[in-house]
């Protein structure tokens, strides 16, 4: 397992939110920022590692801290805070750009295991 001082740097990826995205309340659907930070997780570790399979295995505390707006842009920090033998976790917090004080809207980590084309675990190398 590596240490976090060798660990790649963090990624930011953005989206905006739509009328497609609301629910009946008028915020965010809770799915699509789930889907989302699944997204965001995966491609960073497609990105920082590229020719591996990985399939998600773990999205951990499930907590919505802010309302999300129509037509509010938010921003996906990723940082990979743990890499296995054959898995990474990353932490991802969410950010929204409608102040310059960006709060904090939710956080989560997301565990990944690498695996070969009959789905079984593999080591991950860089």
């Amino acid at each position: 397992m590596s240490n976090k001082s060798n660990l790649a740097p963090s990624m930011q990826h953005h989206k905006l939110v739509l009328p497609e995205h609301m629910n009946h309340q008028g915020s965010l659907f809770g799915g699509y920022l789930l889907m989302w930070i699944d997204e965001v997780a995966y491609v960073s570790a497609n990105l920082q590692f590229p020719g591996h399979r990985f399939v998600t295995v773990a999205l951990d505390n499930v907590e919505f801290k802010h309302r999300i707006e129509c037509g509010e842009i938010i921003c996906f920090n990723v940082s990979l805070e743990r890499q296995g033998n054959t898995s990474l976790t990353y932490h991802i917090a969410v950010t929204g750009k409608r102040t310059s004080a960006s709060p904090l809207l939710f956080e989560t980590r997301v565990t990944f295991v690498s695996v070969d084309d009959q789905g079984k675990k593999q080591v991950i190398e860089r």
